[in-house]
């Protein structure tokens, strides 16, 4: 084979090697690939379809107490979430109460339940954080989300949303003495924790009419 026919070959290798190399993409799938997780979306698409409409599905906070003083590990079996395997469980619960104290970053509500009272709980209405709400009902697929920073993004604006909607009309109106009908999320250590101090992250607040 001569030398100039040679060379000639070898350029359309290059050639087909680099054309096989090479593919384009729409633009569409270019920027969809590059978009941002809209977590405040998320959040917002949660609250309303899934969060706000599973709330009768909550515990009664007095029937909670009663069961985990008498059957705790059926109580954590039927009406707690996580999504880890440790001892740290969320709660979807409801209740009424009269209110007890109001302070700057709670207010605190007598509630029946148990054999002495469910007590005195606490409704948050300064400090709300962590992962309460987002995983109280069970309803969020942590498989849904490519990475960890999303979905606690997504606990973020849920908090957001209780911060600016929910808690303002409530805290602003609220004294002692008056009727409350809450929804909330709490938090339980299931090795350890104690009845009489459970702090609620509230999703719903009502003061009741006389």
């Amino acid at each position: 084979m001569s030398k100039p026919i040679r060379c000639l070959l070898y350029v359309a290798v290059i050639a087909l090697l680099a054309y096989n190399s090479v593919y384009f993409k729409k633009l569409d799938e270019v920027k969809a690939g590059t978009m941002a997780f809209d977590a405040a979306g998320y959040a917002k698409d949660f609250w309303e379809k899934k969060l706000i409409p599973g709330l009768p599905k909550a515990v009664e906070l007095g029937e909670l107490t009663k069961q985990l003083e008498t059957e705790k590990d059926k109580a954590f079996e039927q009406h707690s979430h996580a999504l880890g395997i440790g001892n740290i469980r969320y709660f979807l619960v409801k209740g009424q109460g009269v209110v007890t104290d109001v302070s700057e970053n709670e207010v605190s509500v007598a509630v029946p339940g148990g054999d002495e009272g469910a007590g005195n709980v606490r409704i948050a209405t300064e400090y709300v954080f962590g992962n309460a709400v987002r995983d109280a009902s069970g309803a969020i697929d942590i498989n849904a989300f490519t990475n960890s920073m999303d979905f606690n993004n997504v606990s973020a604006e849920i908090n957001k949303l209780i911060r600016e909607k929910v808690i303002p009309p409530f805290k602003s109106k609220v004294k002692k003495g008056d009727r409350v009908a809450f929804h909330g999320a709490i938090e339980l250590n299931r090795g350890h924790f104690q009845l009489n101090s459970i702090e609620i992250i509230p999703i719903s607040l009502q003061i009741e009419k006389p």
